[in-house]
């Protein structure tokens, strides 16, 4: 289980845009569609990834929890099917069901959308503003499988705490760290970040 963390990158960007398929609806998404008026979180996770699984039960309990509040949420996966198929359409979906998503579980077949975002690995959260102004791209918390930390979810909860209150998350963030995104190049695991 090699360990990749998300890119250090700018906070600021704007949103890239998207149109992916739902894989529980079928129905396509965009931004515009999930993106919500006080903030949004665009996360990119897989079925497979052990960092993701020790922490989606709390990523659930969170949506559920900040979605009342009127915060948006989606979930990306980018990975390689081929060569990963546990990560496949299917499978989405039955992950997704089987945990009570109450949020768009979206396959990015091309990719391109995890380089838009400039997604290093799983489980990676993007938080935008009600500007759609990204301004978080940390952990969900200290823990990591098999470190003995809590499941709480306080770095990411206070980021959308502070996103609700109108208020910038804090400035030093620590990274998210999981499985690297399974590109269909491996030459693309070593591309340096482009913003």
């Amino acid at each position: 289980m090699s360990q990749t963390f998300t890119i250090n990158i700018p906070l600021g960007f704007t949103a890239p845009d998207f149109q992916l398929p739902d894989t529980v609806s079928g129905k396509l998404f965009n931004f515009n569609a999930i993106k919500s008026e006080k903030g949004t979180l665009v996360m990119f996770i897989c079925n497979h990834c052990p960092y993701v699984l020790h922490v989606i039960k709390e990523l659930v309990k969170i949506s559920k929890e900040y979605e009342s509040k009127g915060i948006g949420f989606v979930a990306i996966s980018s990975n390689d099917v081929n060569n990963y198929p546990e990560d496949s359409p299917e499978l989405m979906k039955q992950f997704a069901e089987d945990l009570h998503f109450s949020f768009p579980y979206l396959y990015d077949e091309s990719q391109a959308i995890a380089k838009a975002y400039q997604a290093a690995c799983t489980p990676e959260y993007n938080l935008f503003d009600a500007n759609n102004h990204c301004v978080y791209r940390g952990q969900l918390d200290d823990s990591r499988p098999q470190n003995g930390s809590p499941v709480d979810g306080k770095h990411l909860r206070a980021a959308l705490d502070a996103v609700l209150k109108g208020e910038k998350p804090v400035e030093k963030q620590i990274p998210s760290s999981g499985c690297n995104i399974k590109w269909k190049n491996k030459a693309e695991n070593s591309l340096k970040p482009l913003l």
